[in-house]
């Protein structure tokens, strides 16, 4: 969840459209990052012309001067004015009290373009600055934040026993990177539970893959889109005309615990379903003008579809779904979408850093404004509940007689697989050590009774197995496509 919201941007000739991710790539998640932004950049039209730059004398910048006079001539000791002048900076874009607007020294703006290169070394999450918490938006597909349990919503408290709370997301990606091989061990908080969660972590290298496609039964073909990267379009129709060539005969889009990414990106994806002329959103100034963006002509796609979103489905995955909705008359299945509806501008320094602030909204073809309330689903499914079970940290181990939340855990997986762990408690008692040894037997392992490093990532990995293959929401995706044949 080391991504702080990958950078979502368009260009033709004259403009250059970013979409700036907050919401651990983790980001994305790839805390990604996190969220997703959506960042619009003018850029100079025709010629360039030299002119005459006179700087107004900023009086309200008076005490500021002052400040740093007073303490250039009478500190007591040298001052480092870079970090003085990043201080100021900073500081300004703090007070706005925006979790979209941040300043990125260089080397977090360095850290923050490999997010939205090809691969990058991390934990796999897209994050973002939520009152005061760094919060994750989405765990990227397959990454060792997946795999170890982090949800969309987390709270990251501690990393590596030091507290995070009230640092930037851009502090905190810096933080949770690292080389692959590496280990990060994190304390999260799950909704309003008081007690946290220790998860340790072991950095990979995260690629960004984006498409996911798959033939399930009745000729309903299901792709997946990760996250909008600068090849995701191009990915999409490749699986598209493979599906087609599988007799695809209706379709599921899954943009689940999808952070966001490139908004040209979600725009040409839109444009493959959403009929010419009817608008993909809408964008709303300061000044109450607003910007429309239609779909525009070419092959669509026309096999009945459904979309799949969910609490982790942010920023540009969120336009997809809005476009999808109101224009395109697609139905949307899962939970209510996580709610970015701001739009965000850059601007660069010399010195390799820059600053995103919050310029504008992102209304849906309808003229609603998402920010901070989602999308509703038009069918609203909730995974099964062992979908939200606790993760437990292999690096510990727990035999007879241990006494641990974990435990608790463990017997209620368990108990999902077809074991009978006794009493579901935090007491690791005999009927425990016989559940864990037939289980160990069933995947191969020593059946010593003893739940720790192997044996407790196979209980997780067949936990996430049978998410996948109970998944009541592609279910009731692939029943509304296939009524009444």
């Amino acid at each position: 969840m080391e991504d702080n919201n990958e950078t979502e941007e368009t260009t033709n000739k004259n403009s250059h459209i970013r979409m700036k991710k907050f919401t651990f790539v983790m980001l994305i998640f790839l805390l990604v990052f996190s969220t997703a932004g959506i960042t619009l950049i003018a850029l100079g039209l025709g010629d360039e012309k030299a002119v005459n730059v006179v700087v107004p004398e900023r009086k309200n910048f008076t005490k500021l001067y002052q400040a740093y006079d007073e303490l250039e001539k009478k500190y007591f000791e040298d001052l480092n004015q870079d970090e003085l002048v990043n201080g100021a900076i900073n500081g300004m874009l703090n007070a706005l009290e925006d979790p979209y607007s941040d300043y990125m020294t260089k080397e977090e703006a360095s850290q923050f373009s490999e997010s939205i290169s090809s691969s990058f070394q991390g934990i796999g999450a897209e994050i973002q600055e939520l009152n005061g918490n760094i919060v994750v938006v989405s765990p990227i597909k397959g990454s060792p934040a997946e795999k170890a349990g982090i949800r969309p919503k987390d709270k990251i408290i501690m990393v590596d026993e030091e507290n995070i709370q009230g640092m930037s997301a851009n502090e905190a990606v810096l933080l949770i990177r690292g080389k692959k091989g590496t280990k990060v061990a994190l304390q999260i908080q799950r909704g309003e539970k008081e007690e946290l969660i220790d998860v340790t972590i072991t950095r990979d290298e995260i690629p960004i893959n984006t498409v996911y496609a798959e033939m399930l039964e009745n000729g309903v073909a299901k792709i997946q889109i990760t996250s909008f990267s600068s090849h995701t379009d191009k990915d999409l129709e490749a699986a598209l005309k493979e599906m087609e060539d599988k007799g695809m005969k209706s379709l599921i889009i899954d943009v689940r615990q999808n952070p966001g990414g490139l908004l040209d990106q979600a725009i040409n994806i839109s444009n493959l379903f959403v009929p010419k002329g009817k608008l993909l959103f809408q964008v709303a100034y300061k000044d109450g003008s607003k910007e429309e963006f239609p779909a525009s002509g070419g092959q669509k796609i026309d096999v009945p579809t459904v979309m799949l979103i969910d609490r982790g489905s942010a920023s540009a995955s969120e336009i997809l779904a809005a476009a999808f909705k109101e224009s395109a008359n697609i139905q949307l299945v899962g939970e209510k979408s996580f709610g970015k509806g701001t739009v965000q501008t850059t601007k660069d320094f010399k010195d390799g850093s820059n600053i995103k602030y919050t310029m504008a909204k992102w209304l849906t073809p309808n003229g609603n404004w998402i920010h901070e309330k989602g999308i509703e689903p038009d069918f609203a499914v909730a995974l099964p509940a062992y979908a939200e079970l606790s993760y437990i940290d292999p690096d510990k181990e727990f035999k007879k007689d241990s006494v641990a939340n974990e435990v608790k855990s463990a017997k209620e997986m368990l108990k999902v697989l077809g074991f009978d762990p006794g009493t579901v408690d935090t007491h690791y008692d005999e009927k425990t050590v016989e559940a864990v040894k037939e289980f160990q037997q069933t995947v191969k392992l020593e059946p010593n009774g003893i739940l720790q490093g192997e044996s407790t990532a196979a209980l997780m990995e067949k936990i996430r197995e049978k998410i996948l293959k109970d998944d009541p929401q592609v279910k009731k995706a692939i029943e509304l496509l296939t009524k009444g044949k």
